[in-house]
């Protein structure tokens, strides 16, 4: 990536990723552990998009969304977790300068294209129970697509943003870093420069770009709940809710931790914490989410059990 210039390193040719835990007797257990979470991330969220893909009922744009987030999610958490558990059974935990500042970049991509996925289907909740009358005129094909392209989009812009400037900084002391994948915080405490400039860029940028898009899901589901609550059946309000349940819950969890890591000051981190709240949101949300998405929603629970009598029927 041209954007990211070899000259502003300095005497630091990589870095040691401490990890989860120093406890030789834990890194086993946490091993299989994290290995099944990631086996149950990958075959989730691949079903997921199976099953969208397969089900012409699903051929809807608030699917069409979810199989974008769920690409996202598959993406996210194999940025982290492979690393993470070759380090479970390394002695030397060391990645290299680009593989770091390719992780970084990776994984704010990720999440950022995550965060503006959640926004997108706040919208297409809005619009479908707001304004169900419309909603076919409104959430057409072409909408979709440019909702998921501005997506990715303004989220690579936002990766570049801040790996460009996290990596011009110097790093010529300590190469330790207390955490288990290249995040900024970790990395702004390792650097010989000034990294004010940097951290209110983190606080600014990331902070703006979050609340933005927590105050739009908000005010989205402000309009959602007066519309739920003027439908005179309760069949009818309970059928709106649970259309929209399973995506509050995912942004509760993901907002959640997010805010908790990167709208605090820097003199307030404290590394074991921010550490297991990392592995929340790197490793635990994404396998959540398509479980969320299955348990909670009726027509992909549908779809998993009209594909398993298929499978089962062809045997």
């Amino acid at each position: 990536m041209s954007f990211m210039k070899e000259e502003n390193w300095t005497s630091v040719t990589e870095f040691i990723l401490l990890g989860l835990t120093d406890d030789p007797k834990l890194k086993a257990p946490l091993f299989v552990l994290f290995l099944l979470f990631y086996i149950i991330t990958i075959l989730g969220n691949l079903s997921i998009m199976a099953l969208i893909r397969t089900f012409p009922r699903l051929h809807t744009p608030m699917y069409f969304l979810l199989s974008n987030l769920a690409f996202v999610d598959l993406c996210y958490a194999s940025i982290i977790t492979p690393n993470m558990l070759v380090n479970f059974l390394s002695d030397k935990k060391a990645i290299s300068l680009s593989s770091c500042r390719t992780q970084l970049f990776f994984f704010f991509f990720m999440g950022s294209t995550d965060v503006f996925l959640l926004v997108s289907m706040a919208y297409d909740r809005y619009v479908a129970i707001c304004n169900p009358l419309l909603y076919n005129s409104i959430m057409t094909k072409q909408a979709c697509i440019l909702l998921s392209a501005s997506a990715y989009t303004v989220a690579f812009f936002n990766a570049v943003i801040h790996t460009s400037c996290t990596f011009m900084l110097s790093f010529c002391g300590p190469n330790k870093i207390t955490h288990f994948y290249c995040d900024i915080p970790p990395l702004l405490k390792l650097s010989c420069s000034d990294t004010s400039l940097n951290e209110a860029l983190l606080v600014f940028v990331a902070g703006t770009f979050l609340v933005a898009c927590f105050i739009i899901i908000c005010i989205s589901y402000m309009y959602i709940v007066l519309s739920i609550m003027r439908i005179h059946s309760p069949e009818g309000r309970s059928r709106a809710f649970s259309t929209c349940s399973s995506h509050l819950f995912c942004v509760v969890l993901f907002y959640g931790t997010v805010f908790f890591m990167y709208l605090r000051p820097r003199s307030s981190y404290v590394m074991d914490q921010d550490r297991v709240a990392s592995v929340f949101y790197t490793v635990v949300i994404p396998m959540l989410n398509p479980l969320i998405y299955t348990l909670r929603n009726q027509e992909v629970k549908g779809a998993l059990k009209s594909a398993i009598e298929k499978i089962w029927v062809q045997q």
